[in-house]
């Protein structure tokens, strides 16, 4: 029965050390979800507590990952286990038969689950994690109460500092499709694949078979196997779709992608919740860009009538194209945040916190 106990706590504690962590290091990523959530729910007053919300969860949940895999504490951590697993049990029991939300994020983006994956998920959990809960008394850890509370507290504090770092800057890893390095403009150009199903007349068998690799030059084979269904694949479906549209809706989404040399895309999804300050220092950003031979265009939610206000107001001179700001959200955590590219590859993000001056840019990454 020991060996069952330390299992359970064990794959627990990893479980829930790994779901903390990459929520904690993509903290906004985890604020749009629970966005989502308020939503759903009609309670969208409440999403100036998502951030706050967010933190905390991310930390708790870490924390009790760390208390269960080294075996700390868990008298006292049961007590936050089984609530915080019962809740989200049920929430997600809602999501898997009400769709609530598109994707929980119970994984942040490192890891992609439907609603039901999620709920299958939660229950497994759950026949852990009750008898954990029911166990508490019988784990002893090696190390004091006030030893266990000092290693449990440090790492709170630092996983806190953690959060706060990736909130203030970008992610130390980035799940997303816009990672540095990646080739953008070759994310959605997989084709769709269609398959058909055949069964055996005679014996019932079925098999599918992958467009074009079908049997059909074998006239007996046709003569025993009759078609039954299709489906279709698409291979781009969870890959995020950018449209750069101008003001006559002409979407130049892969004429920009394509530009053979280095180029800046500054992206603000919202404008009005946009950092002044960074704005602006964009804004001679763009001037020094512009007089190098680079493009820098600018990309946002914000509707067009409205940017060209914010442009008077502000004396914001690059151009701005339109875009979903949902995909916008995706592609940097920061409003505003910069972009380097070339050829369609991403080369380099900026959080407005960390803007780089012209000579920077210019001295580490255009050659």
């Amino acid at each position: 029965m020991k060996i069952v106990r330390n299992l359970f706590r064990i794959i627990v504690g990893i479980v829930f050390i790994f779901s903390g962590f990459v929520k904690g290091v993509d903290p906004l990523g985890t604020v749009y979800r629970m966005q989502d959530y308020f939503l759903a729910f009609g309670t969208e007053w409440a999403n100036d507590l998502a951030l706050p919300l967010t933190i905390f969860l991310c930390v708790v949940e870490f924390m009790l990952g760390i208390s269960l895999l080294f075996n700390l504490w868990i008298k006292k951590s049961a007590w936050v286990l089984l609530p915080m697993m019962t809740y989200f049990t049920i929430l997600t029991f809602f999501d898997a038969f009400y769709n609530l939300v598109a994707d929980c994020g119970c994984f942040g983006d490192a890891i992609k689950m439907t609603n039901t994956e999620t709920f299958i998920k939660n229950v497994v959990l759950m026949t852990m994690v009750v008898p954990i809960f029911l166990w508490r008394r019988k784990y002893r850890s090696i190390l004091r109460p006030s030893g266990d509370v000092l290693v449990l507290a440090s790492v709170t504090i630092l996983f806190t500092g953690l959060t706060l770092y990736c909130l203030w800057h970008l992610p130390i890893i980035d799940f997303r499709d816009w990672k540095t390095g990646t080739q953008i403009n070759k994310l959605n150009d997989k084709p769709m694949e269609f398959f058909v199903t055949y069964k055996n007349r005679y014996t019932g068998e079925k098999e599918e078979f992958l467009n074009p690799n079908y049997p059909w030059n074998d006239s007996t084979w046709l003569a025993d196997w009759i078609f039954v269904s299709q489906r279709v694949v698409d291979p781009n479906q969870d890959a995020m779709t950018l449209m750069i549209e101008d003001t006559l809706g002409n979407d130049l989404a892969q004429s920009i992608l394509n530009i053979p040399d280095y180029h800046f895309i500054a992206v603000a999804y919202n404008l009005d919740q946009a950092n002044v300050e960074a704005m602006q220092r964009l804004n001679l950003l763009s001037e020094d860009a512009s007089e190098a031979g680079y493009s820098f265009i600018g990309l946002t939610g914000t509707l067009p009538e409205e940017i060209k206000v914010y442009n008077a107001e502000t004396g914001i001179d690059f151009e701005f194209y339109n875009s979903d700001d949902v995909v916008l959200k995706s592609m940097i955590r920061s409003n505003p945040g910069l972009i380097l590219l070339k050829e369609g590859v991403v080369i380099k993000k900026w959080h407005y916190n960390d803007l780089p001056e012209w000579e920077r840019v210019k001295e580490k990454y255009l050659n």
